[in-house]
């Protein structure tokens, strides 16, 4: 095999490998953390409910996010705070 050949198929593997990373990356991203401490400050307790409120922020859920920050105790302008901070890069 010719080490052109050898290094173009290397260099299309690589491709294909970062790129998939790149798409797995956002996911990574989220801020769950932030997310709960918000809705903490906002009244409600750090419980399993905010927790699953905060993941469906992260998928992108945000109506779905609001709802069930909403009926963990979190006032609505607090709730959507929280959910659009779980979809952020954490700091």
């Amino acid at each position: 095999m010719r080490s052109s050949t050898r290094f173009a198929g290397v260099l299309a593997g690589l491709t294909l490998t970062l790129g998939g990373a790149a798409l797995a990356a956002p996911a990574a991203r989220a801020d769950i953390p932030a997310c709960a401490r918000l809705a903490g400050q906002a009244g409600a307790a750090d419980t399993d409910a905010v927790t699953a409120a905060c993941r469906l922020g992260v998928s992108g859920d945000l109506q779905g996010c609001v709802n069930g920050m909403t009926e963990a105790g979190v006032p609505g302008g607090a709730a959507g705070g929280a959910c659009r901070t779980a979809a952020h890069e954490p700091r």
